[in-house]
């Protein structure tokens, strides 16, 4: 990435991805992902991509809870109810 952005001046992107061989996106995504992980461009992290995976996680699983006590609570609410 370096190579990328110390290049010399008429030196293209597509002429270094070609070089490393690789795609002149991709080499542009780690650029500019590079740039997020610094704070000189907008955008989050990889600390924070985990951290908000984990969070969905964690709500995912109270939520499964939530639908388990529910359930519970209206499954036991109709046990107690008077039989006709």
């Amino acid at each position: 990435m370096n190579v990328a952005r110390d290049r010399e001046p008429g030196q293209c992107i597509t002429q270094i991805a070609s070089d490393f061989g690789i795609a002149e996106s991709c080499l542009r995504n780690w650029m500019r992902q590079a740039d997020v992980e610094a704070g000189a461009g907008p955008g989050t992290t990889a600390a924070e991509n985990v951290e908000l995976r984990e969070a969905k996680k964690r709500i995912r699983l109270l939520e499964q809870k939530n639908e388990v006590l529910r359930r519970a609570a209206a499954y036991l609410s109709q046990a107690n109810l008077p039989r006709k």
